[in-house]
C-alpha cells in the first residue's frame, strides 16, 4: 500500500482577515509552521508601514520552528511593496489611525492566533510605537501571552492623552520573559522601561554597530543584523527550552 502525503512550502504563506474589536477588517500573512505543535510569533509592524516590514524575518523565523502571522494594524503605510489593507480599510470608515488606535487590530490579532491555531507557546513582537504596545498588553495582562520581542519601544502616546511614562506603568507589572533592543543611539530611551520590568528573564541587547530603529535592523542589508539574530535566537531558544 503506497500513501501519498502532500508536499508542503516550509515558507507556505496566505493572506488572512478577521475583525478587529471594532469591527474592521485586519488584514495579516500567515506563515504556516514547518513542524507540528509549533509556538507562534505575532508579528507588528512600526510606524508608516504594514507586514512588509516582516518579508525577510517571517520566513527566518519558520526555519526556526515558530508559526508566524505578520499583522497590518490600522496606524500604518506601506513598505517593501506592501500596502497596509487595514490601514486603507480604516480610512473609509473614517477611523482614526494614531499609534494607539491600533491597540485593538493588536489584541484581536492575538486573540484570532490563540483561538485558531492553538500554538504551543504565544510570542508578541513589536517594532517602533508596536514595541511600546507589546510592553503594555504583556504589563495589563489584555491577552494571555507567553513572552515579548520588543525593537525601539518608547514612550510614544503622549500625544494621544498617556502620560509620559504609561508604557512604563505597565512595564512594572510584566511577568513574562521581554526581549527589548533597538539601534544603540536609542538605548536612553527605553533603558528606564527595562529596569522596571521585574522578572529576572529579560533581555536588553545593545548591538556593538549603528543598528536600526524597529525590526528593520534584522533585514540582511544592514551591515549589523547578524549580532542582533544572534540575540533574538538566543531568546527564543530559552524560550522553547523553558
Amino acid at each position: 500500500m503506497c500513501l501519498l502525503w502532500p508536499i508542503v512550502s516550509l515558507h507556505a504563506q496566505e493572506k488572512i482577515n478577521f475583525s478587529s474589536e471594532d469591527g474592521l477588517m485586519v488584514t495579516a500573512d500567515h506563515y504556516a509552521p514547518a513542524v507540528q505543535n509549533a509556538s507562534y510569533v505575532v508579528l507588528f509592524h512600526q510606524a508608516g508601514w504594514s507586514r512588509g516590514e516582516y518579508r525577510e524575518i517571517a520566513p527566518k523565523l519558520i526555519s526556526l520552528g515558530f508559526g508566524v502571522v505578520a499583522v497590518d494594524q490600522r496606524s500604518g503605510g506601506k513598505v517593501n511593496g506592501i500596502d497596509n489593507e487595514t490601514y486603507a480599510a480604516a480610512l473609509k470608515k473614517n477611523a482614526k489611525v494614531d499609534y494607539i488606535d491600533a491597540l485593538p487590530d493588536m489584541l484581536s490579532a492575538i486573540e484570532y492566533v490563540d483561538q485558531i491555531y492553538k500554538p504551543r507557546k504565544l510570542i508578541v513582537w513589536g517594532s517602533s510605537y508596536s514595541a511600546a504596545l507589546v510592553l503594555h498588553i504583556a504589563g495589563e495582562k489584555l491577552r494571555k501571552i507567553d513572552a515579548v520581542l520588543s525593537f525601539s519601544p518608547g514612550e510614544y502616546f503622549t500625544g494621544s492623552g498617556k502620560p509620559g511614562d504609561w508604557v512604563k506603568q505597565s512595564a512594572q507589572k510584566i511577568d513574562i520573559p521581554v526581549f527589548i533592543t533597538s539601534a544603540r543611539s536609542e538605548i536612553r530611551v527605553w533603558d528606564d522601561i527595562f529596569k522596571v520590568i521585574p522578572v529576572a528573564d529579560k533581555a536588553g541587547f545593545v548591538p556593538k554597530g549603528a543598528g536600526q530603529h524597529g525590526a528593520r535592523t534584522l533585514w540582511s542589508k544592514f551591515p549589523d543584523h547578524q549580532e542582533y539574530w544572534q540575540a533574538v535566537e538566543h531568546f527564543l531558544k530559552n524560550l522553547s527550552v523553558s
